[in-house]
């Protein structure tokens, strides 16, 4: 056996975990071997097998309970309560594996093993929210971990007391003692898995108070030491760490890409937390101007128990809903999702200023200022308690929408140029735009023309740059509308009344030719150009990207064609896979039982958090194992070609507007205002913009 833990224990050093897997799986002594077993627990984890990961632990802590090794056994107890944890964030499963450990350690003294059972434990309890005994355990965790030499179960102990320190509002002692904690894991004295799980809990502490300076700074640490040492989920973990720093400092291109790829990096190893990545991929989108690629992200994270606010209430305002968007994030403030998450822990106000924030833009969106005062002071008492330059910039633009509601243009003025500045300081220059727009509103309100213009146009480069299509385009029909009145009036009840432009877009041969506000080109025919002429032929109408492909590529008629939805989309060639295999439904529906366990235990002690939190995880349980099921007992499929589709159909008709651009600004402007694209495409001009389009042959 030693030889071929040797060969084995090469392997996984090597990082090659699928052999790993094959030379134990051919080897009979494999299944009763504690050492063996374990070496297969590394190495399916490493190959992307997690519930192999779980049951390998899970045969540890048997063959070690049946040979009466009771420490063994409860250290692999502990191990899969940790992977539990980490991957699934059901706490109810997570418990009942920390009680199996600490039963089999009772009556012991000073045992190794309870080090990291008291690390595990008080991430159980920090991701429950109940910081105090957290805090206590950190620090017994620390001990024994020094104790015995431990020094993952002590570095686990050192990250959550200071993350439990900043939660508590000791910002400036929390964050040195990360600093020390980043020292220690960049040493190279803390195993691999420890390293890449306690980096990415600094990163999220940094961005947990907008402190994204930090964030980047640990973030390209977790990169430079993840590609060469990281495995299992952690390199997902890192790009969704990456998009969300590059939804502050664009391209949003870019930011996308890593959001996408984080989602199916990460969708082999996160179950509940994978509402993580979906919404963070929703609001890159948001920004982008997606709005439905938006929607459809986060109501993704809302179907896995993730809150997909403020995000989903900003669509709503953004698709003309503000009502329904005021509705969605009171109620969001109101009771927040109590998702147990390392990432995002969900039990502090600090958590609540993303959704102040949007709450701010919508009241002033309704003119409301009191709703909007309000939103303010509660941003201020937020940055009094964690205090940040992002957080203080949120309350000053808040506060500049309020004033600006109740016609207090000097202060309103005053208040979003200091959040422009600080926000342009910082990096974040679609933050900045959307300061410098309510400053320009402010100008304009007060007849400051000149100025407002300069914040617009200011604020339209920004907007440019960083790839945010939408807002660039509302900035730039701000300019428009002023333009039109002579003065910084804004709304469509300042702009002058035209009349319909005609226009052509006609194919002959492989060539087209395209004319529009008095200018003719003829380029060579593009398939940009050919998704363009079918959304022309029906303005207003809304087309799945499918449909425009396979009316592309002559699969479809170019006439009038149903719109397919969603339950249709694997018929129609996708390649989806199912929602949950054999193993994870088995394994879902073993969790289950774990939870209405955890329940009844809940119950007997008195205890209505612990039942509520268990209750939720039993909630989510059912509703993936529904989800995974459809009619009849099939199976669903997820994925397909149709999220390739949409972002493959809209970088499409991006380049076919840019070579536009080229001939005709003019008709460039005009698509960039009324193209939408997501996973449902349309051509939406309004009343004063309508074209009447020549598609015919020359």
């Amino acid at each position: 056996m030693r030889d071929l833990a040797e060969v084995v224990d090469k392997a996984l050093d090597e990082g090659r975990f699928s052999e790993a897997m094959d030379l134990l799986a051919d080897d009979a002594r494999t299944d009763t071997s504690p050492e063996l077993q374990e070496r297969r627990a590394v190495a399916a984890y490493g190959a992307g097998d997690f519930e192999e990961t779980i049951r390998c632990w899970e045969r540890v802590h048997g063959l070690c309970r049946d040979a009466d090794d009771s420490p063994a056994a409860a250290r692999a107890a502990a191990m899969v309560a940790m992977f539990l944890m980490i991957d699934t964030g059901l706490m109810a499963p997570v418990r009942g594996w920390l009680g199996r450990a600490e039963d089999l350690l009772a009556g012991t003294e000073g045992d190794p093993v309870g080090a990291i059972l008291s690390a595990v434990r008080t991430y159980e309890r920090f991701m429950c929210g109940d910081l105090d005994r957290a805090g206590e355990l950190a620090s017994e965790a620390i001990e024994l971990g020094r104790r015995f030499g431990d020094r993952n179960a002590e570095v686990i102990g050192r990250t959550a007391a200071a993350r439990v320190a900043i939660l508590s509002g000791d910002v400036d002692g929390g964050l040195e003692r990360l600093d020390d904690v980043g020292a220690l894991l960049m040493s190279g004295e803390v195993d691999p898995l420890t390293t890449g799980m306690m980096l990415c809990e600094l990163v999220c502490a940094a961005q947990g108070l907008s402190k994204y300076d930090m964030a980047t700074e640990w973030t390209e640490a977790m990169d430079r030491w993840g590609s060469v040492s990281a495995f299992g989920g952690l390199g997902g973990r890192c790009r969704v760490h990456k998009a969300e720093l590059l939804r502050v400092s664009g391209p949003a291109d870019a930011a996308e890409a890593e959001a996408l790829q984080a989602c199916d990096d990460l969708r082999p190893w996160m179950r509940r937390e994978f509402g993580w990545p979906l919404a963070e991929l929703g609001n890159v989108r948001l920004r982008k101007g997606d709005l439905a690629g938006a929607e459809e992200a986060f109501v993704a994270a809302h179907e896995h128990v993730w809150c997909p606010h403020p995000g989903l209430a900003r669509v709503r305002l953004a698709q003309g809903r503000p009502q329904e968007a005021r509705e969605l994030i009171d109620e969001a403030i109101a009771h927040p999702f109590r998702t147990p998450s390392k990432e995002r822990p969900p039990f502090v106000d600090l958590t609540l200023a993303p959704l102040y924030e949007a709450s701010a833009e919508i009241a002033a969106a309704l003119g409301d200022a009191t709703a909007a005062d309000a939103a303010a002071t509660s941003l201020r008492d937020i940055a009094g308690q964690w205090p940040s330059q992002w957080l203080e910039a949120s309350a000053d633009l808040a506060e500049a929408r309020a004033r600006l509601c109740a016609a207090d243009h000097g202060a309103a003025s005053r208040l979003a140029s200091e959040a422009a500045a600080s926000w342009s300081a910082q990096g974040a220059p679609y933050e900045s735009a959307c300061a410098r727009l309510v400053l320009a509103a402010a100008h304009a309100a007060c007849h400051k023309d000149a100025a407002a213009e300069m914040e617009r146009r200011a604020a339209l480069a920004a907007f440019e740059e960083f790839g945010a299509e939408r807002a660039a385009a509302e900035a730039r029909a701000l300019l428009d509308a002023a333009a039109d009145t002579g003065s910084g009036t804004t709304g469509s009840e300042g702009r002058a009344q035209r009349s319909p432009t005609g226009a052509g877009f006609t194919l002959s041969g492989d060539m087209r030719t395209i004319s529009f506000d008095g200018t003719t080109a003829t380029l060579s025919d593009l398939k940009g150009f050919r998704y363009l002429e079918r959304l022309f032929a029906e303005p207003g109408r809304e087309f799945h990207v499918l449909d425009l492909v396979a009316v592309e590529q002559g699969t479809l008629p170019t006439g009038p064609v149903g719109v397919v939805g969603p339950a249709e989309l694997d018929s129609r060639g996708g390649s989806g896979l199912p929602a949950l295999d054999d193993t994870a439904r088995e394994a879902y529906r073993q969790r289950l039982a774990e939870v209405e366990a955890d329940i009844e235990e809940a119950r007997r002690c008195n205890d209505p958090a612990r039942q509520e939190l268990a209750e939720n995880d039993r909630d989510y349980l059912v509703a993936e194992l529904s989800r995974a099921v459809g009619l009849g007992g099939r199976l669903r499929s997820v994925g397909g070609d149709s999220e390739r589709a949409r972002t493959a159909v809209a970088r499409t008709l991006r380049y076919a507007t840019e070579r536009i651009a080229e001939h005709n600004p003019a008709l460039a402007a005009h698509l960039r205002n009324t193209l939408h694209t997501g996973t449902y495409c349309s051509y939406r001009p309004d009343t004063l913009t309508e074209v009447s389009w020549d598609l015919g042959t020359p």
